[in-house]
C-alpha cells in the first residue's frame, strides 16, 4: 500500500527557534541604544527590528501559500531581477537613490521603506536558479554521462559568476563569499561525479595557495596593487587579521571585539553594562555585545540555537523525497552556515573580518527579510514534503 497523503502542518520546532533568536536580537538592540554613538540617537533599532520581524512574518506566511515548486516558472524573472537591481548599482542609476557607505555602494534608498541591499535578496534568488537548473539537467539527462556532468557544473557558473561580479565590485567580500558558499554547497549535492569535485577541489587549493604564496613572496607590489584597486580593504582586513596588535588601524575593530568577548569572562557584566566600545555593535559585530552582557554562558547559548536551526535544516532537507525541495533548503543551510560561522568566527580572530551580519540577529531590514523569505521556503518544503506509510 503506498497512499501518500500532504504533511500540511507547520514544523512548530523551526518556528520556535527563530521566534528566541528575535527575542535575542530585539533585547540586545535595545541593550545597546544607550552606548552607541551619538550619531544614532534617534534611532530606535529594537522597535525597527521587531517591525522588520512582522514584516518578515508576512512574507513567511505569503511564500507558504505558494507551492514551492510554482518557482520553477518565476525562476528567470527573479533571477534577472536580482541582476538588474545589481547592474543599476554598478551604473550608479538612479544616482539620487544610490547609497554610498564605509566605501561600497551595495544600497539603494527608497522613500519611506529606507535602504534596500539588492545582494541580500540575490542570495534567495540564486538558490532558486540553481536548484532550477540542477532539477532540469537531471531531467533531461536521466542516463548521465562525464560530459553531462561537466555541462551541468558550466551552467551553475555561469548563473553564479554574474551575481558574483556585481557584487564583488561594489565592493561587498562577505556577500560575494556568501555567493560561493551557497554554490559550493549546491554543487556537492547536485549529482556530479565526486571525481570531478575533488578534481575543481585540488584546482581551487592551488589557485589559492598560489595567491598566498605570491603574497608572501611579493608583499610590496601585491600590497600596491590591491590599494589601487576596488580590493584595497581586503589587504588591510588580512594584515589586521594576522597581527592586529601590529596593525592598529585595520586591527582596531578585531581587537575592541576580542576586548568586548573576553571581558564578559563566564557570566558576562550584566545588562547595558559594556564597557568595551566596538564599531558597527548594532550589525555585524552583535556577537560582542550579546558576550560581554552575558558571557560565555550567553554566547553559548547563541550558539546552540544557531546549532539547532542548522539541524532542524538539514533534518528538513533529507525529509523531502522531492528533490527541487532538497536542493532548495540545502542552498539555504549553505548561506546560513556559512554567515554563522563567518560573523562570530571574525569576532573571535579565528576568520578575517568582512561587513557580514548575524542572521537574525544583526539590524537591518534587507537582511532580516531575506532570511524570512529562506524560512518560508523551507517551511514550505517541508509542509509539502510527502509521507508515504511504507518507505
Amino acid at each position: 500500500m503506498n497512499d501518500k497523503q500532504p504533511n500540511s502542518s507547520i514544523d512548530y520546532t523551526l518556528v520556535f527557534i527563530l521566534l528566541l533568536l528575535g527575542i535575542v536580537s530585539v533585547f540586545t538592540l535595545y541593550t545597546l541604544e544607550p552606548v552607541l554613538p551619538a550619531k544614532y540617537d534617534n534611532s530606535n533599532f529594537a522597535f525597527q527590528q521587531i517591525i522588520w520581524y512582522i514584516v518578515g512574518g508576512i512574507v513567511i506566511v505569503v511564500t507558504m501559500l505558494i507551492d514551492y515548486d510554482r518557482f520553477h516558472q518565476i525562476t528567470w524573472f527573479l533571477y534577472g531581477v536580482g541582476i538588474l537591481l545589481l547592474l543599476l548599482l554598478f551604473l550608479g542609476i538612479p544616482a539620487q537613490y544610490v547609497v554610498e557607505a564605509n566605501g561600497a555602494v551595495s544600497w539603494f534608498s527608497i522613500p519611506v521603506l529606507g535602504t534596500i541591499q539588492p545582494a541580500e535578496f540575490m542570495k534567495v534568488f540564486l538558490i532558486i536558479t540553481i536548484a532550477h537548473l540542477i532539477v532540469r539537467h537531471h531531467a533531461k539527462f536521466v542516463q548521465r554521462e562525464i560530459k553531462h556532468d561537466l555541462w551541468l557544473f558550466t551552467k551553475i557558473m555561469l548563473v553564479a559568476i554574474p551575481p558574483m561580479g556585481l557584487i564583488a565590485v561594489q565592493p561587498d567580500l562577505g556577500g560575494l563569499l556568501v555567493l560561493i558558499a551557497i554554490t559550493g554547497s549546491m554543487i556537492l549535492v547536485s549529482g556530479i561525479r565526486w571525481r570531478i569535485l575533488f578534481g575543481l577541489t585540488l584546482l581551487s587549493v592551488l589557485f589559492v595557495g598560489a595567491l598566498i604564496a605570491t603574497y608572501y613572496l611579493f608583499p610590496g607590489p601585491i600590497a600596491t596593487f590591491l590599494e589601487e584597486s576596488i580590493f584595497k580593504h581586503v589587504s588591510s582586513r588580512f594584515i589586521g587579521w594576522l597581527n592586529p596588535e601590529q596593525n592598529a588601524d585595520s586591527g582596531y575593530q578585531l581587537i575592541l571585539a576580542m576586548m568586548a568577548i573576553g571581558s564578559g569572562q563566564l557570566f558576562g557584566k550584566g545588562i547595558t553594562d559594556m564597557e568595551v566600545y566596538v564599531p558597527e555593535r548594532h550589525t555585524d559585530m552583535i556577537f560582542t555585545a550579546i558576550s560581554e552582557q552575558f558571557g560565555f554562558i550567553g554566547a553559548s547559548v547563541v550558539v546552540t540555537l544557531f546549532f539547532l536551526l542548522i539541524y532542524r535544516l538539514i533534518h528538513i532537507a533529507l525529509l523531502s523525497n522531492d528533490q527541487y525541495g532538497s536542493y532548495l533548503v540545502t542552498g539555504i543551510i549553505g548561506m546560513f552556515a556559512y554567515q554563522i560561522f563567518q560573523n562570530i568566527g571574525m569576532s573571535i580572530q579565528l576568520l578575517p573580518i568582512t561587513g557580514l551580519p548575524l542572521p537574525f540577529l544583526s539590524y537591518g531590514g534587507s537582511s532580516t527579510l531575506t532570511y524570512m523569505l529562506a524560512i518560508g521556503i523551507v517551511l514550505n518544503v517541508h509542509s509539502r514534503t510527502r509521507q508515504y506509510m511504507f518507505e
